[in-house]
């Protein structure tokens, strides 16, 4: 697997201010506004769906018994909330496309 970049904020504030016109101060609120509201809406266990992009799913994981890799000793595992990313076809065939 070849290495890439990273976007960060900053990044998407950069672009937002370039494409949009918006100052830098106000492209980079919109973008921390934007990440406040999709973390609340996670935070209160619910899904975030960006149409053409992706799905935030959450999940509950019930307790259950792994095993130390180490070891072999049993333990149990507690009940957590899991986040999953799952890409829409067109970010799919977009990634694909490489």
């Amino acid at each position: 697997m070849r290495s890439v970049g990273t976007l960060t904020r900053a990044d998407l504030a950069d672009i937002v201010h370039h494409k949009v016109g918006l100052s830098r101060a106000d492209s980079l609120t919109m973008v921390e506004s934007i990440l406040r509201l999709m973390c609340d809406a996670m935070g209160k266990g619910e899904n975030v769906k960006i149409s053409g992009f992706g799905t935030f799913l959450l999940r509950d994981k019930g307790e259950r018994i792994g095993r130390n890799p180490k070891t072999g000793v049993e333990v149990p595992i507690t009940p957590r909330r899991v986040m999953t990313f799952r890409a829409s076809q067109m970010m799919k065939e977009r990634v694909s496309g490489l």
